[in-house]
């Protein structure tokens, strides 16, 4: 095991496209066992790792890795058994992705759990019953059950062995699946009177190391009188059938022939020793050969249904055929929008090509069924970009300006349409939604309502009174949108007559005015916002003269 983890961990590779990342450990590798140098590999610095916000997840409904922040290690979660996770699959592989928020980025990766011979070959049952009639000519063949050996490679199941016997022979043959079949060859003509029963004993090695084996005993009772087995029309029956057949639904039907005449020509129908899993799903009737469904068909979770039948007439002779079931997929499922990490809010100065959102579209699906496209509504200010697999980021393809829309919504019902399409038919869709508010950037300098003001007041007015007001107007918002008023470029002389509110904007009478000294006066004004930007006003003032002195 330690050599194999040493193998595993020399053969690590990572692509850069996209940051893609390859390991590969042996299966049953306890928990916490190292899997790979994350942070290495990526090229991240580890005392930066940590401030990174690193996260792994699992694309599976388990978690089974870890990422150590410290020393940038992905380790084992818990302990893996190959053949639990991935069945019969040739190649093990399990999915991660790694995502870094600062700067936000997103990395796939693959481990490969590697078989080792941890399972001998198995049969489904120690001792088994075959019932053969002393009239069958040699040359007859029986098949047996199968071993199964979860294992993989040289690993699995090879090769099968049989006691020595004068009546028969083991012939294993080699299907279109790879998968090896025993089966009985009958040699020698059998005499119920010389002899009523044999026993076999059928073992099944793996070429593993070690080398591990199973066995099982065959005891054949040899029957008296019928001399003719039932025989199928065909050796092997194919069909295929849809996913969303209806419950009930004759798959196809089976149809066996004897030669013999009264009780020993009746033919029984029945499935040969069908895998458990599969008795749910279809049902025979002995009597017609018809093969019926009794559960809903699930292309996702089996394509493909290989069945023994076997006919056998009143005098227990008995032939067998197989029954090859293909499902074809339908479109039975909609694209699903997941929402991985949206950066919001973001600054209307934000530049363009800024990741906003990474999100993923998944079908479960096959084929065209779950090849999904995916597209953004027009007339917005961002695009999509495609990232790897059915990874996809939301990028700003123009510059932002809250001032004229300052909160998008990637939904049906607003401005943003976020679709997932699939390709099949009828084609199905999803959608998602996105809410990204859009913060303020000190883009707009403040605006008088007005470039200059024209004032008339009377002479006699007294100190203190409101003399006029101006007022300035900001887009932005906050402290970029507070303006402070001032006077600018004022005599002192004018300075004592008025004063200016710097919140308000209104200018009071601070001194006496006089019509016979001087008629008018002329001063500007500067509002400044709380970023720094200035706008400028001219204020025109006209003194009216009043009857304020006798002949």
């Amino acid at each position: 095991r330690q050599r194999a983890l040493l193998c595993a961990v020399l053969l690590a590779a990572w692509e850069a496209a996209w940051g893609q990342l390859r390991y590969s450990v042996p299966e049953e590798m306890p928990k916490g066992s190292f899997v790979g140098d994350v942070a290495k590999d990526l090229g991240l610095q580890l005392p930066a790792l940590k401030d990174r916000d690193a996260h792994v997840f699992d694309t599976g409904r388990t978690r089974y890795f870890f990422l150590d922040l410290q020393n940038g290690h992905l380790s084992m979660m818990e302990q893996v058994d190959r053949e639990e996770i991935c069945a019969a699959v040739a190649k093990c592989v399990l999915n991660f992705e790694i995502l870094v928020k600062r700067p936000m980025n997103i990395y796939k990766g693959e481990v490969e759990i590697l078989d080792i011979n941890d399972n001998p070959p198995s049969f489904p049952e120690r001792r088994s019953v075959l019932e053969i009639s002393e009239n069958t000519a040699p040359g007859a063949r029986f098949p047996l059950e199968r071993a199964h050996d979860p294992d993989i490679g040289v690993n699995s199941l090879q090769n099968y062995e049989c006691s020595e016997s004068s009546y028969f022979t083991l012939d294993v043959k080699t299907g279109d699946d790879g998968v090896k079949y025993p089966e009985l060859l009958l040699v020698k003509s059998l005499d119920r009177e010389q002899k009523a029963a044999h026993n076999l004993i059928l073992t099944a090695t793996d070429n593993g190391s070690p080398v591990k084996s199973g066995s099982t005993t065959i005891e054949i009772i040899v029957l008296d009188g019928n001399d003719n087995a039932p025989e199928f029309t065909q050796s092997v029956y194919k069909v295929t059938v849809r996913e969303d057949v209806a419950v009930g639904s004759r798959v196809l039907q089976v149809t066996a022939t004897d030669r013999d005449e009264g009780p020993n020509a009746e033919v029984k129908y029945s499935f040969f020793k069908i895998p458990e899993k599969f008795d749910k799903t279809f049902k025979m009737d002995s009597e017609s050969g018809e093969i019926v469904i009794t559960e809903n068909l699930n292309f996702e979770e089996h394509e493909f249904y290989e069945l023994v039948v076997q006919a056998r007439d009143a005098g227990g002779l008995s032939s067998h055929s197989k029954v090859l079931i293909k499902v074809t997929d339908v479109n039975n499922y909609v694209p699903e929008i997941v929402i991985m990490s949206v950066f919001t809010p973001v600054p209307e100065d934000t530049p363009l090509g800024t990741v906003i959102a990474i999100f993923s579209v998944q079908d479960r699906d096959s084929g065209a069924n779950g090849d999904v496209q995916c597209s953004i509504s027009d007339s917005h200010p961002f695009r999509l970009e495609k990232s790897f697999d059915n990874y996809y980021r939301v990028v700003t393809a123009e510059l932002l300006d809250r001032e004229q829309v300052s909160e998008y919504n990637v939904t049906r019902n607003h401005h943003l349409i976020l679709t997932a399409v699939d390709g099949g038919d009828p084609v199905r869709s999803g959608t998602a939604q996105i809410k990204i508010n859009v913060t303020d950037a000190n883009d707009n300098p403040p605006v008088f309502t007005k470039e200059i003001y024209t004032v008339r007041l009377m002479e006699n007015l007294p100190e203190g009174s409101l003399a006029f007001q101006v007022k300035a107007t900001d887009n932005d918002e906050g402290t970029n949108a507070e303006i402070t008023y001032s006077f600018s470029d004022i005599a002192k002389s004018v300075r004592q007559l008025f004063s200016l509110d710097p919140r308000t904007g209104e200018v009071k009478v601070t001194g006496a005015l006089d019509y016979e000294e001087r008629k008018y006066y002329e001063v500007s004004v500067e509002g400044k916002d709380g970023g720094g930007l200035t706008a400028h006003a001219k204020v025109h003032i006209n003194i009216i003269d009043v009857n304020d002195h006798a002949p």
